[in-house]
């Protein structure tokens, strides 16, 4: 059984991106893993890391108990829509913010390489997206997904890095969301 942390990163929880957060965990805990979550929105801090990594920015509490529960956490599931091929300002700022040198990973004194902090953890992203999860792959080359996946997470450590994307929201109808919500759920379920 895992420790999953999932991390809604859409602003507002009555969403498509929170319905899909709710079937996940319901999954999971039906997998009888142990479960804990961050809703962003609810979260009180500053997104901007204000002096980049040369100057000192206090970490409000939230903050502090995200990185907790990040460590405690095996597995991370990150659920979020595509707002302009990427991820939203709000879950950019929580990671700019919490996965810190020191945290996250960590350079070498005089090389360019760095150790990885977060080894030994998995993750999962859940994506929406308004344009066709073919057109953002094979037009748009899945800016968002690298950046998540690549950039941040196996940057940090984390893999294997999983992508679930869910579109063209905008096109769906209610019988291809609650298809969307049942994947979800079982994605839970199958988490190992």
């Amino acid at each position: 059984m895992k420790k999953i942390l999932l991390v809604l990163g859409h602003p507002r929880k009555e969403s498509l991106c929170g319905a899909l957060a709710d079937a996940y965990l319901a999954g999971a805990k039906e997998g009888g893993h142990t479960i804990e979550s961050i809703h962003l929105g609810s979260l009180d801090f500053d997104p901007i890391l204000w002096g980049g990594y040369e100057g000192s920015q206090a970490l409000e509490p939230d903050l502090v108990k995200a990185q907790k529960q990040i460590a405690w956490a095996d597995h991370l599931v990150f659920v979020y829509p595509t707002w302009w091929g990427a991820l939203p300002a709000l879950l950019k700022g929580f990671i700019d913010r919490v996965f810190l040198p020191g945290f996250a990973f960590r350079y070498r004194e005089g090389s360019i390489r760095w150790d990885r902090l977060l080894t030994g953890k998995s993750a999962h992203l859940i994506v929406t997206m308004d344009s066709p999860p073919w057109y953002y792959r094979w037009i748009s080359r899945m800016p968002g997904h690298n950046q998540m996946k690549r950039a941040i997470l196996e940057f940090s450590g984390i893999k294997p890095v999983k992508v679930t994307s869910f579109g063209s929201v905008k096109a769906s109808n209610q019988t291809q969301r609650t298809k969307w919500l049942t994947a979800a759920k079982h994605l839970g379920q199958a988490v190992s």
